[in-house]
């Protein structure tokens, strides 16, 4: 078996395995960003629904 080709096969695997991890951070990032952005879309449409109903709440009728 000649070193060099050894060489090769480690350097490979070492360039697999960095390639793996930062595709692991990639879909983690990319998860976290995709959380926010339901989180930003359920606040948006809450504003929204409020804005249609501005004074819904406002007044509480009471009898006594």
């Amino acid at each position: 078996m000649d070193l060099s080709m050894g060489m090769d096969i480690a350097a490979y695997s070492m360039a697999n395995s960095q390639n793996q991890v930062m595709s692991g951070v990639g879909v983690a990032v990319l998860k976290n960003v995709m959380d926010m952005q339901e989180m930003v879309g359920a606040e948006l449409t809450q504003l929204m629904e409020q804005s249609v109903n501005p004074n819904l709440g406002a007044n509480i009728d009471i009898r006594i």
